[in-house]
């Protein structure tokens, strides 16, 4: 699993994350340190401290977790118990679908990687929000929290850029004849991701014990009664409590409009960060397993921001538009990442680090697109 940095007052703040140093099947070596992680950490923890920024428990974040929870609550309550027609039910299935995942970008991401609060308690029960949404933490801690976050981009153990054969989207993989269509039919498939996330991919890797590639514990004690009990949670609010109002039609056209909308936004938002023309692909050595660059560079040089003015963004997406920050800093709440995002710019600058960042949102989209596009052919 990533250590932190072995400094008392860096465990406090910023928590700026060094990859395993333990060679294993599973693990890679990186290259080590040339001062810029170090150096980058510093000035981040001198800014936040001079600027009497807290990195975690933000009244910014408790106020806007409460108003994503009480718009899921509004919007779930209306469609469920008052919607009469479609014309009031599909804006509020696509409003509950948008309000689930503004509390998976925002609450469960940082508590998750415990930037919401400095109270492991808080961190945990804001995690377990996934669960209630129809997600699994434990999957989710293991997936994108630990290889995801470790190995960006890395084909084999970066889990977050394997889709299996439905396409490919990094340049090491397999290509099949059908991929050739994959920047035109991939769109639609985004749709399905919740849906499989309720119903399959969940079920399936702790039951096998992998998610892709990569070996995962299967849960025990208070992460199987976590585990099981969100599902149960989920599928009362999604069909159970619904079914005792509606048909078996209407329940599963409503559940399907808001999954799918929950699916896109997670997947087109998540993608324009990795999987983008200007993104890197780097393999490791066969013979070591290890990768060329430190971490810190590595995480920089594989990872693009995008839309970096926009408030609406960086409210809405959780920071997620600052990806390059969040990587090297997923400790720190993500309402810090526009204003340390020039400190992290002007440090890669320095040392010679490559940045980019796309000026807007639908350049991000058309990077991606360009990019499945790219690996579409032979």
């Amino acid at each position: 699993m990533p250590a932190l940095i072995e400094s008392p007052k860096l465990m406090q703040s910023s928590n700026l994350e060094a990859p395993p140093a333990s060679r294993s099947p599973d693990r890679l070596i990186f290259t080590q340190s040339n001062g810029f992680r170090m150096e980058l950490q510093h000035r981040v923890d001198a800014f936040l401290e001079s600027t009497g920024r807290r990195p975690r428990d933000c009244w910014q974040m408790y106020l806007k977790s409460a108003i994503l929870f009480a718009t899921y609550g509004a919007a779930y309550v209306l469609l469920v118990f008052f919607a009469q027609n479609a014309w009031q039910a599909v804006p509020l299935a696509v409003l509950l679908g948008l309000a689930t995942a503004g509390i998976g970008f925002n609450v469960q991401h940082d508590a998750g990687h415990n930037a919401y609060s400095n109270h492991p308690w808080i961190n945990r029960m804001m995690a377990i929000t996934l669960d209630l949404i129809g997600g699994s933490s434990f999957v989710w801690r293991f997936k994108h929290g630990i290889f995801h976050h470790t190995y960006v981009n890395v084909t084999g153990h970066d889990t977050d850029i394997d889709v299996g054969i439905l396409a490919r989207l990094s340049p090491h993989e397999k290509r099949y004849a059908f991929h050739r269509w994959q920047h035109i039919y991939l769109w639609a498939l985004y749709g399905l991701l919740a849906i499989q996330w309720h119903l399959q991919s969940d079920f399936y890797e702790v039951l096998k014990g992998r998610i892709g590639k990569m070996r995962i514990p299967r849960p025990r004690g208070w992460d199987l009664v976590v585990f099981l009990g969100g599902k149960a949670f989920f599928f009362c609010m999604a069909f159970a409590i619904p079914l005792c109002l509606h048909s078996v039609g209407i329940v599963l056209l409503y559940y399907a409009i808001t999954a799918i909308t929950i699916g896109i936004t997670l997947s087109v938002v998540f993608q324009l960060a990795h999987t983008v023309e200007e993104a890197d692909f780097p393999m490791p050595a066969p013979d070591s397993g290890r990768i060329s660059n430190e971490w810190a560079v590595h995480q920089v040089e594989t990872t693009v921001d995008f839309a970096r003015n926009s408030r609406i963004a960086s409210w809405c997406l959780g920071g997620l538009n600052f990806q390059i920050e969040h990587h090297l800093f997923p400790r720190i709440c993500h309402i810090h990442y526009p204003a340390i995002a020039p400190i992290v710019e002007s440090t890669c600058r320095e040392y010679g680090v490559r940045y980019v960042a796309h000026p807007t949102f639908c350049a991000g989209v058309a990077s991606h697109y360009r990019w499945l596009r790219k690996l579409s052919k032979a």
